[in-house]
């Protein structure tokens, strides 16, 4: 890809990011030219709890998840990322610790913008400041609702309502009706629901022999991303 045609791709995809949206082009084109370009391979570490917390990053493709992990190596999924996603934020901010450990389900690329760069621009531009601000408190409010949800729901639900928003993003806005093909294994499926593989296996057979899934190696077919809407309460 020649660099006119680099730096327009990336333009283009933080123009889709809440925390740049609105900015002028020549705006996202100043963060597009600090942005570093960045591959992880799946099951790859992109930062853990604890790190140095120097670079936010931005998804341009594949799937990655934050996750917090006790001391007795039980695990809980924060939050997953997907195209057009950012993590990292607070890296803008300061050189604190990482809260969470980010690591990737499948292949992902992604862009990598280092915090004292982001630092300059947001003097240079108040207005990232603020749009910031807000797509942080929308990520703190996505994560108590999921959490409060989780509390209540049954493993089936909790499964269901991950695999469809699965669904939804591999869909990225095309229309829904036909099937969906998600990169995802019964383990990291089981870990972004709070479950235990065991249990999500079960559910998992249950939706395959209804016909709403197939099963294979390290990915899912959703044949009726409908039906399994109807497994979430």
């Amino acid at each position: 890809m020649s660099e006119i045609a680099e730096s327009g791709e990336r333009i283009e995809l933080l123009a889709h990011v809440p925390a740049f949206a609105g900015l002028s082009e020549s705006d996202l084109a100043a963060v597009a030219e600090v942005s570093v370009p960045r591959h992880y391979d799946a099951g790859e570490l992109v930062f853990s709890e604890g790190d140095e917390g120097d670079t936010c990053y931005i998804v341009r493709s594949g799937l990655a998840r934050a996750i917090r992990q006790h001391i007795d190596g039980r695990s809980i999924t924060l939050a997953h990322f997907g195209a057009g996603d950012i993590f990292g934020e607070l890296a803008m901010f300061g050189d604190e610790p990482r809260s969470a450990t980010v690591d990737v389900i499948e292949d992902t690329e992604v862009i990598g913008i280092p915090g004292r760069d982001m630092q300059r621009l947001m003097r240079e531009h108040p207005e990232i400041s603020v749009k910031l601000i807000a797509a942080l408190a929308q990520r703190l409010r996505d994560t108590n609702e999921r959490l409060a949800r989780q509390s209540f729901q049954t493993v089936q639900s909790r499964v269901a309502a991950v695999l469809a928003q699965m669904v939804a993003a591999a869909r990225d806005g095309s229309p829904g009706g036909s099937e969906v093909v998600v990169s995802l294994t019964q383990a990291d499926l089981a870990k972004l629901a709070g479950s235990s593989r065991e249990s999500a296996s079960r559910f998992l057979a249950a939706l395959e022999r209804a016909g709403v899934i197939t099963q294979g190696r390290g990915r899912l077919t959703v044949h009726d991303p409908e039906a399994l809407e109807g497994y979430v309460y």
